[in-house]
Parts: C-alpha cells; sequence; structure tokens
C-alpha cells in the first residue's frame, strides 16, 4: 500500500508509521515538568481516542502551568489569521499534556467525564488542579487528521478550580435533550461557533437526543462536523444559479490549490497531488490520491483523500454560499516538501479558504481555463498534468452532459 494513500492510518499493517516517526523526530519537544501534579489553565481542549472503541480514553489537555495565551494552543483559526509558523504550532500542541482516563462511549458517566465535559463547553480556559500518575516524558505526537500533541499520562485526580464559563447559546443546545446533533451543530455553526469548537462539543458527548448522546472519537468528530455542515451548506446552494468559468489559486504551509469553477450544477471533485519528496511520497515521481461527489452527494466514505475531502468541501460550500452560487467545482492539491510535519485536517480547510479569499482568473470557456491551469502547473511544478485530468470523472461528466439549451 502506497504511503499517499495511508497516510498513517495504518494500511500496510504496520504498528508504527515511520514517516510519523521521522517528522516527529524532526521536532524537540517543549520541555515538561518534572513532578506528577500541578495547577494550569486548559484552552479549553479535550481529546477523545479511538483505539478500543467502544471503551476509549479521554483526555483533558493543558500546560503543566498556567500560561497567558493559552487560548493560542487550540485555535487554528488565530494561527491562520497571525501566520504563525509549524514550528510554533507544534511548539504549541506538545507543551500540551493529554491527562487521560478510559469510559465507555456509550451512557458516559462519572465525576472525570462531567469535567470534561463542563472544560470542552467553557468559552474560557478553565482553570484545574491535575494530579497524573507518572511524570510526562517530553514527545510529539502526530496525526494526519488531529493536531500535533504532546504526552499522554493516565490521571489520577482532577479538579477545576474556576467556574467555567459556557456561552448562553451553547448551553441552550446541549440542554435541550429533543434536538438532534445534525441540527445542534448546524444551528451553533449559523451563531458564528466555527469547526474546532463543535468538533470538541460533538466529540465529548454533549450533542444529540439525551438517550442516544455518545462520546465521539476526536479523529472522526473533526470529519462528522465538515460533513455534516458541508452537507445543510450544498442542499441551500444547489437553490442558486450557476457561477462562472474561474480559477482561484494560493497556498498555505506547502499546500497549493488550484480551484476550478464550471457553470453547471453542484460536484465536487479533489486531486491530492504528492510532489515528489513530499512527506507521504518518498518516490521521485508525481503520485495522486482523488475522490468524487455527483449532484446526489456520495453513499460511501471518501476513503482515498480522507478527512480532506471534506474539510475543502466545507471551504468550497462557504464561499458559493457567500456568492450566492453554484458550481462543479474541481480542485487541484499540490502538496509539496514545505509541508514538513502533519498538522491535521484544518490545514486543508484554511488552506481552501485562503485560495478562495484571492482574486479569480476569469475565462470564457472551459477549454481556455483548462489550457490555462495545465501551462501554470507546468510553469509552478514542473508537472504535465494533462493525463492526470484525463482521470476526472467531474470533467467526463461535463463533457457528456446534455445541456437544456440543446434541445430549444
Amino acid at each position: 500500500m502506497k504511503c499517499f494513500k495511508c497516510k498513517g492510518r495504518g494500511f500496510c499493517g504496520r504498528t508504527f508509521c515511520p514517516i510519523y516517526s521521522k517528522a516527529e523526530s524532526m521536532f524537540k519537544a517543549v520541555n515538561l515538568i518534572d513532578k506528577e501534579d500541578f495547577f494550569a489553565n486548559s484552552p479549553p481542549s479535550v481529546f477523545v481516542g479511538r483505539i478500543g472503541y467502544p471503551d476509549v480514553n479521554v483526555g483533558v489537555l493543558s500546560p503543566g502551568m498556567f500560561k497567558e495565551n493559552v487560548s493560542q494552543y487550540d485555535d487554528p483559526h488565530y494561527w491562520f489569521e497571525n501566520d504563525t509558523s509549524i514550528q510554533d504550532i507544534v511548539n504549541f500542541r506538545s507543551s500540551l499534556i493529554n491527562s487521560r482516563f478510559k469510559t465507555k462511549v456509550k451512557n458516559p458517566a462519572g465525576k472525570f467525564v462531567e469535567m470534561s465535559q463542563d472544560i470542552a463547553m467553557a468559552s474560557k480556559p478553565a482553570e484545574i488542579e491535575v494530579e497524573l500518575k507518572y511524570k510526562p516524558k517530553a514527545r510529539v505526537n502526530l496525526n494526519s487528521i488531529t493536531m500535533p500533541m504532546g504526552p499522554t499520562v493516565d490521571l489520577e485526580k482532577l479538579k477545576i478550580t474556576s467556574n467555567p464559563n459556557t456561552d448562553t447559546r451553547v448551553e441552550k443546545v446541549v440542554y435541550d435533550f429533543d434536538m438532534k446533533a445534525v441540527e445542534g451543530l448546524n444551528t451553533l455553526y449559523k451563531k458564528g461557533f466555527n469547526e474546532n469548537i463543535l468538533s470538541k462539543l460533538l466529540s465529548i458527548g454533549v450533542f444529540g437526543v439525551k438517550k442516544n448522546r455518545r462520546l465521539v472519537p476526536t479523529r472522526w468528530s473533526l470529519t462528522s462536523v465538515d460533513s455534516i455542515i458541508g452537507n445543510n451548506l450544498v442542499s441551500e446552494i444547489k437553490k442558486n444559479n450557476v457561477a462562472d468559468y474561474s480559477v482561484y489559486f494560493d497556498s498555505y504551509f506547502g499546500n497549493y490549490f488550484l480551484i476550478l469553477f464550471f457553470p453547471e450544477v453542484y460536484s465536487y471533485e479533489l486531486f491530492e497531488m504528492y510532489m515528489p519528496n513530499a512527506m507521504w511520497n518518498p518516490e521521485k515521481k508525481l503520485n495522486y490520491t482523488t475522490d468524487y461527489e455527483s449532484y446526489n452527494g456520495r453513499k460511501s466514505y471518501a476513503e482515498n483523500c480522507g478527512g480532506g475531502f471534506y474539510a475543502c468541501r466545507l471551504a468550497i460550500a462557504e464561499k458559493l454560499k457567500q456568492i450566492k452560487r453554484q458550481a462543479s467545482v474541481l480542485v487541484l492539491r499540490f502538496i509539496t516538501d514545505e509541508y514538513t510535519c502533519p498538522l491535521g485536517v484544518f490545514v486543508v480547510r484554511q488552506a481552501t479558504r485562503k485560495s478562495l479569499m484571492s482574486k479569480p482568473q476569469s475565462f470564457e470557456s472551459k477549454e481556455l481555463m483548462l489550457a490555462y491551469v495545465k501551462s501554470f502547473v507546468k510553469k509552478k511544478f514542473g508537472q504535465d498534468i494533462g493525463d492526470i485530468l484525463d482521470q476526472s470523472i467531474l470533467l467526463k461528466n461535463i463533457k457528456q452532459q446534455s445541456k437544456l439549451s440543446k434541445f430549444f
């Protein structure tokens, strides 16, 4: 199994990922406290593992001491707006100790669960007192979906020493035990809560009809939130007129996005191109994976591109709603060796948003737009993507699709 398809998901059968190990060795974990107990403040942030499901580990993330700017340790939007470097993000995240305990995903109960939920719902950092079973050892844990994280240590005692302040809009959804999780997520998203906050709330099990509430592993909740919100936005934009031929381009952390809008009914296709010697592509040639969604949506998980497919689609749906249009959207993501460390799926989401903020190039026809894209990629990356575009389901459908004008 090729690494660029697996991305650390264990398809190769190994118990560890050598590419993750190599990336982790490139970054020095920050110095941590040399004791088992400490007072600290949580960003606020929690992490729900997936190993052993339905018995999972739930962790409260916090540095080993009070930090004035602790909210920045778990805020991709802040990193994006302030041009935070990869190294600084790794430094932020590797200083967070995952103080964990084990529980069942369905009907979780106990003081640790209740306190974890209070911390996750808090609108400001919560002050906590932590006692661990042993001293944490400095290390960086990397993942292609979730953000980097510091050491994991079993929790002995946990106490919240401040009164967590929860936004009343969150409380209204959390304490509505008849509201479905999908409705709760979309309600808070429309009120301005970003996907990072929503994924934590979904993960810690405070959404949905009371009898159905359960913990959701963080890795799954991130993609679930992107998928649920994206589905709702896509259903809205299908009522709009079609967009014009246009191309957007920009980059974030060595992830370059060419986004093509075609004046057709909604469909979406993502090509993830791994440049030679990029993190997931040790080969000397360009490799790629791709997934497609028609107007009627998908019936199965986008296995090839994984969570990035849904993160990218969310940003595209946001843009189409903003301009009050629908389109068939072809996305070409070029992953270069500038992306030295997997930071999580937020990179895809923010890179797509950044690209769609750029001034688009407009075209009169599909042929002119595709000719421009081929020329641009050849000049920018030294790659001929003609054969790759020939594999596009979206382009084939556009070519074969009969227009209403044909019958008049």
